[in-house]
């Protein structure tokens, strides 16, 4: 029997995108002004993009959850195809020298930011057939190699890791490529796969990243920045210093909403990548926790939604979104306070942006929708 979706999950990824908001009108609009002549143009933009989010959500808590199950191939493989759109002229976008934008009609999306709710869906679709599978002949899943585990579980799932790696190495998108690859890891590592798989990834994995920043300088220099951020304070270090700066001067209770000073210039992409930085500033220490502790209410939630769920291909749908959003979050906030490498990827429900945004909201939608289906 159906059961009513999880009002408290529901409370707190509402009062997120709230304050989310709420914040927003204070942090964007020097930046409004400077670009496009109206303090208020981000802000009208971000709520428009979230009624479309809610909308886009609501859709997904009322859809059967079946039919995410059947079309999760379908889904992935469009999406897939979506991301090699953004090479092409008069389609794709090119911003920073990194091609990831669409542009239909004057307005564009990120599709890797979708991808990471579809490849999701689809692993998840994958690994629930292949356990069903396994029930119904008698085959167990085991921690021993043997030529099962290999050909009917571990390669299909590599090769599936390396088209999206492939596709979001074009675009120079290593950030989201580590956060998908680390999130569908803990969904393939959740269904209790061979232990041997987990190591021979994790080599695989070390040697991938390897290869990645011998081809592309620019991520050694991240790392070196990450490992000796004095080096270069106006140069390369920059962004992490003025973050440093920003969530340093915050205190213990901040400065007051809306009283940032890095806002005003001096902290690159503050309504984006950097926002978690200006509520360090704003909000203080106190402010910092809280969202911690929001992100790590929703962790809790998710988890527990799993473990309630009969379904197979519900409980690892829920396991990737919970652990996806959360992750993603804790790599924001750790590059912000300089615990992480400063990467340019979103704070769930509070950055700037409208992909990310509706591709959460979306993703919030199915774990609802699983929660009211046990």
């Amino acid at each position: 029997m159906k059961k009513n979706p999880d009002y408290f999950l529901l409370g707190i990824v509402g009062f997120s995108i709230f304050f989310g908001i709420l914040f927003l009108s204070c942090l964007s609009s020097y930046e409004s002004l400077q670009r496009w002549g109206n303090t208020n143009y981000y802000l009208f933009h971000q709520l428009a993009l979230a009624v479309v989010a809610v909308v886009l959500g609501f859709v997904a808590y009322k859809t059967p959850l079946d039919f995410f199950k059947k079309t999760a191939p379908i889904l992935v493989i469009l999406n897939l195809i979506a991301l090699f759109f953004v090479f092409l002229p008069g389609i794709g976008t090119k911003i920073w020298g990194a091609s990831r934008w669409v542009s239909i009609g004057g307005h564009g999306f990120q599709p890797s930011e979708f991808l990471k709710i579809t490849s999701i869906l689809y692993l998840s679709a994958w690994i629930a057939s292949k356990l069903s599978e396994a029930n119904v002949s008698g085959w167990k899943l085991s921690i021993k190699k043997n030529y099962h585990d290999a050909l009917f579980i571990l390669l299909p799932f590599l090769i599936f890791l390396g088209l999206i790696s492939v596709a979001l190495i074009l675009q120079k998108d290593a950030t989201t490529l580590g956060i998908i690859t680390v999130t569908l890891l803990a969904v393939y590592f959740s269904s209790k796969t061979p232990l041997w798989h987990a190591v021979l990834i994790i080599i695989l994995g070390v040697a991938a990243l390897c290869f990645m920043i011998k081809i592309e300088p620019y991520r050694l220099d991240r790392l070196m920045t990450f490992l000796n951020p004095e080096e270069d304070p106006m140069g390369r270090s920059y962004h992490l210093k003025q973050s440093l700066i920003s969530v340093g001067s915050g205190g213990i209770i901040g400065k007051g909403l809306g009283m940032s000073n890095q806002k005003f210039g001096f902290l690159p992409t503050a309504i984006s990548d950097a926002v978690f930085s200006v509520i360090g500033e704003e909000l203080g220490m106190v402010g910092g926790f809280g969202i911690v502790a929001l992100f790590g209410l929703f962790f809790w939630r998710g988890l527990h939604i799993a473990k309630k769920s009969t379904d197979k291909f519900a409980k690892l749908t829920a396991t990737g979104i919970s652990f996806w959003i959360v992750f993603q979050a804790f790599i924001n906030i750790a590059s912000a306070i300089g615990m992480f490498l400063f990467v340019g990827i979103p704070l769930p429900f509070f950055s700037y942006g409208g992909s990310h945004l509706v591709a959460e909201i979306i993703a919030v939608g199915i774990l609802l929708n699983i929660s009211k289906n046990g």
